[in-house]
């Protein structure tokens, strides 16, 4: 058996052909010129059958560093977490991962109390009242709340922190062309956003500030100090880029004020897999309900006074008139909500906050280790569970030799900006033994002398 599915056989060709009207494939492309047709052989290989490639494809793949061969540092926005084996065997179910939008609320309960627990948990974890359904990964809902914020105030002008994820930077700069937004960039100083800087540009035509937290350096920014300096212009929104892991310890961000919180659900059940899919979640007040993108699922009762659930809101264009819709933002990510929530609830409460505080003692242990060595750690300010490190030489290079000796190294940093050059952004999560980062230290320090 050459092939793993029937391919189309010559009588299959001759009856679509009689079908559409012509006598030969040749005809189908009559229309085309003749002199700008490709006469030649396309330089691609000879056909393999399935065998031959499958073992082709996989050599190629094993080329690759992945996770189960190497230790990783690495995060930068995705990120090496414990994954309850449950989280497999629960997407892993046809009923779930055949399902799109549940639509049809009576055949679709599971799908959608599964949504309902993914939104009542983040709502929990943010402070925020409400949450919806799941977006397709942090960065378009950071834009997404960039631009409601900008609807809802009708003001133009957005005050973004230059420590937000350079990635949801670009996004949010073309997100923005669209309405005509004014995006000014707030420098960073010690690590974290610059904020006299920020109050210099604070106006009365400012429709949000925009943070991350903790940051794209692992700082953790002073949201309290950001919430007064909004204090006196009361329509300007405080909107808040957030790693949901590590508020499992730090005091969410709808305490301090924040009137959006967004971010990506990866680091709670979906393995990092070559950078997607992700998860996106969305959080806000009752006030800014109905300019949530996606969807909102609710909890009812039927006829009969049991629970059930259905979708509540769905303010996107697919669903009302285009001139009303707040967003086009035309799917979730159910399933990778669904491991999200299954992640969360295998943990519970307390099993989150104890992850959190291994992040932040394992990386507080390698950031002790590093400067024991000699290798200097460029910002001391708080942090969750990644810092930057000066190893002094090109860190692309070092990431090589690393490799080699079976590490993934920190983020180059120095690819974003000369002011980083030789700087490592370093992620130490819960899974990291002592002895893979006392090996990880040294080889770093070996390296650098």
């Amino acid at each position: 058996m050459q092939h793993r599915y029937i391919p189309m056989t010559e009588e299959d060709k001759k009856s679509m052909l009689k079908t559409v009207g012509v006598d030969s494939t040749e005809e189908l492309f009559a229309d085309i010129p003749d002199d700008v047709r490709f006469k030649g052989d396309l330089n691609i290989k000879p056909a393999k059958n399935e065998f031959e490639l499958k073992k082709e494809l996989s050599q190629l793949a094993n080329q690759n560093v992945n996770l189960e061969t190497h230790t990783s540092f690495l995060g930068a926005g995705v990120y090496q977490h414990y994954i309850p084996s449950i989280v497999d065997h629960v997407i892993s179910r046809s009923e779930f991962y055949t399902a799109y939008t549940p639509y049809q609320p009576e055949i679709s309960q599971g799908e959608l109390q599964a949504i309902f627990e993914f939104q009542t948990m983040i709502s929990e974890l943010t402070g925020m009242e409400v949450s919806n359904s799941s977006m397709y990964d942090g960065g378009t809902a950071l834009a997404e709340a960039v631009n409601l914020s900008a609807g809802q105030t009708r003001k133009k002008k957005v005050l973004v922190s230059k420590a937000v994820h350079p990635e949801s930077l670009e996004v949010i700069h073309t997100y923005a062309k669209g309405p005509g937004l004014e995006v000014v960039e707030i420098d960073v100083k010690n690590g974290l956003t610059d904020l006299e800087q920020l109050k210099s540009e604070l106006d009365d035509d400012t429709a949000s500030v925009v943070l991350q937290y903790p940051n794209f350096l692992g700082q953790i920014e002073p949201l309290k100090e950001v919430n007064e300096l909004l204090a006196d212009r009361k329509k300007s929104m405080m909107v808040v880029s957030s790693n949901p892991l590590a508020l499992g310890y730090l005091t969410p961000p709808g305490e301090f004020g924040a009137d959006i919180v967004v971010g990506d659900t990866q680091v709670f059940g979906i393995p990092g897999q070559f950078g997607g899919p992700h998860c996106g979640y969305f959080a806000t007040t009752k006030k800014l309900m109905r300019k949530v993108p996606g969807r909102l699922v609710g909890q009812t009762v039927d006829e009969e006074g049991y629970r059930g659930f259905v979708l509540t809101l769905q303010a996107r264009e697919q669903h009302i008139r285009r001139d009303k819709a707040t967003s086009n933002i035309c799917s979730n990510q159910a399933l990778n909500a669904l491991a999200s929530s299954v992640a969360m609830s295998a943990l519970g409460k307390q099993g989150v906050k104890e992850m959190a505080e291994l992040n932040m003692k394992k990386a507080r242990y390698a950031k002790t280790q590093f400067e024991q060595h000699g290798i200097d750690i460029v910002y001391e300010g708080s942090f969750f569970n990644e810092f930057v490190v000066n190893v002094n030489q090109d860190v692309s290079q070092l990431n090589e030799k690393l490799r080699e000796n079976g590490f993934i190294g920190g983020f180059n940093l120095g690819s974003l900006s000369g002011e980083w050059k030789n700087h490592m952004l370093i992620a130490v999560t819960e899974i990291r033994t002592k002895e893979e980062i006392d090996q990880f230290v040294k080889e770093v320090g070996d390296l650098n002398d």
